[in-house]
């Protein structure tokens, strides 16, 4: 733990002394990269990028922009900057994050850049750890003690009835946490009412819970539409856990917005299932490291690959996500890569970028990069339109205008 720590306090270090001149000034102006707007955008060469009190004021070719007398310069000529990234598919459980013990600012500042920041991820959606966890964590993080992105998160997700996943149980022994477990549909509401009023920004079921050998347990379809319509009365997105295709029947006609994980346990997507997610407006987070990490011959990866065209295909919403700190691969190059199999890169900076701050109200200040829009950018030492790998070749991670990861 003291290296830990050691480590930890250099990072902070390097990265106080790394913004240090653009802290000392209300301006920064990036010169000289290759800037990606938006996805949908033509790219920008030789481009200046001009922050001002961690709002971007204007964005163009160096020619037509003037730089502010006094403002930080940042060359960056040869690299390339995108808006900065969303993972929305993360778990806030590593001992680090989940143990009160463990959790000096200096200790979490090195855990988030070693999980999310690093890999250019601005913005997470926690999907399911603790609301106190990921609360206390999002608290440090705004107060500008620990440096690290922007925390969405579920808090605690609902299981079916006696139907805790195999692989959370150790968890929840650990660390002595009450179950998630629904004890009934009043007890479930009340649970969503609470949850949401200390602070969640959305609900997680587990309509197809994991039960090792026994199978997948599916969350009967009333309490699901129970919990999902009083999300929805407090207008908080409901996410779900769908395994197989009972779990994903139970998604869609139990009022959830968005799958957690493409589900190749459930065979081949059909034009019919996709008319139902369609009719839903359902969005989709594709995870597909998660079946290459952990393989099976139940869930082959061209099944998952399939459904995930099917999504595109359909025009539906994708959404970037890794299940980090669930799984402890933390690196999204494989993620891009198969991504990549059936998605072309503008579609990838897409779910990285300008779809998951619409889908979560957050266009308005996230997502892409223009005058008034929040300063959060990445810049990269490749370009991802030659490979989609170049997404995870992270060169300096920039929130409201400050570092927050790698060396300007």
């Amino acid at each position: 733990m003291r290296s830990v720590q050691t480590l930890a306090a250099v990072l902070v270090a390097t990265l106080v002394s790394g913004v240090a001149s653009a802290a000392s000034a209300s301006d920064l102006a990036v010169v000289g990269a290759k800037v990606y707007p938006a996805p949908d955008a033509p790219a920008i060469t030789n481009a200046v990028l001009l922050v001002h009190d961690g709002r971007i004021q204007v964005i163009g070719p160096r020619g037509a922009v003037t730089i502010p007398a006094g403002a930080a310069i940042l060359d960056e000529t040869g690299k390339v900057i995108t808006a900065g990234f969303w993972n929305n598919h993360v778990h806030l459980l590593t001992p680090i994050l989940i143990d009160e013990k463990n959790q000096t600012d200096a200790a979490l500042t090195l855990e988030l850049d070693r999980m999310f920041t690093r890999w250019g991820f601005t913005t997470v959606f926690d999907l399911a750890s603790t609301t106190a966890t990921a609360s206390d964590l999002r608290r440090r993080v705004e107060a500008g003690v620990v440096a690290g992105p922007n925390i969405l998160t579920v808090g605690e997700p609902f299981y079916p009835p006696h139907g805790t996943p195999s692989y959370a149980k150790p968890i929840y022994e650990q660390y002595h946490l009450p179950s998630a477990e629904i004890q009934s549909i009043p007890e479930a509401v009340a649970r969503v009412d609470r949850q949401v009023a200390q602070g969640v920004n959305g609900i997680k079921l587990f309509t197809g819970a994991v039960e090792g050998a026994s199978g997948v347990l599916p969350m009967p379809l009333d309490d699901a539409r129970a919990i999902s319509a009083e999300a929805h009365r407090l207008g908080r997105p409901v996410f779900a856990h769908p395994s197989n295709q009972a779990g994903l029947d139970v998604a869609v006609d139990g009022g959830v917005d968005i799958l957690a994980h493409v589900a190749p346990l459930s065979g081949p997507w059909t034009p019919a299932f996709i008319d139902r997610l369609k009719a839903r407006h359902m969005a989709l987070i594709p995870t597909l490291m998660l079946f290459q990490v952990y393989p099976s011959s139940e869930t082959p990866m061209e099944v998952a690959l399939q459904q995930l065209k099917a999504q595109a295909d359909s025009g539906g919403d994708i959404l970037f996500g890794t299940d980090a700190g669930f799984m402890d691969v933390y690196d999204p190059t494989a993620e891009y890569s198969l991504m990549g199999r059936v998605l072309d890169w503008r579609a990838i900076l897409a779910s990285l970028t300008s779809t998951p701050a619409r889908r979560f109200g957050q266009a308005d200040r996230r997502g892409r990069l223009a005058p008034g829009m929040i300063a959060d950018f990445v810049v990269l030492n490749g370009d991802p339109a030659e490979d989609v790998t170049n997404f995870a070749k992270v060169r300096a991670v920039f929130r409201g205008g400050k570092v927050i990861s790698g060396a300007p």
